[in-house]
């Protein structure tokens, strides 16, 4: 099973960036799907999760409003669409998958993902003010 998150770069502050989470090996359309990001010298933190068909989602406080996570499951990719993007959003994003989803999405979000089970590399976004 693999995750791959892409689709980082610089952007100045108040630009747009859009992610890409794509899966190989497993199909996500079974899974719970979140994004993560981890900022130097700082502990992983929550952004958003999506239900298998999308239909339920949750956010951060930090990015309500500015962020919004999709998927399209005939490509098998989950996508995060980020928009008035601050210096503060720079990180390191993951997605992960949890495939036998246990908890609700917004418990993923505010346990910074515990309990997913897969999780892909990351993708650095870098916010310049």
């Amino acid at each position: 099973f693999q995750l791959q998150a892409s689709g980082g770069g610089l952007v100045q502050a108040g630009g747009s960036l859009r992610l890409s989470c794509a899966a190989s090996g497993f199909n996500l359309e079974t899974s719970f799907i979140g994004w993560f990001r981890q900022a130097p010298g700082k502990e992983r933190e929550g952004v958003t999760c999506i239900s298998r068909r999308g239909g339920l989602t949750s956010y951060a406080d930090s990015v309500k409003g500015r962020f919004t996570i999709s998927r399209d499951n005939a490509k098998n990719t989950v996508y995060l669409q980020m928009n008035s993007l601050k210096p503060e959003d720079t990180a390191v994003y993951y997605c992960a998958a949890d495939d036998y989803p246990y908890y609700s999405c917004g418990y993923y979000v505010a346990a910074n993902g515990h309990g997913m089970d897969y999780w892909g590399r990351g993708t650095q976004v870098t916010v310049s003010s």
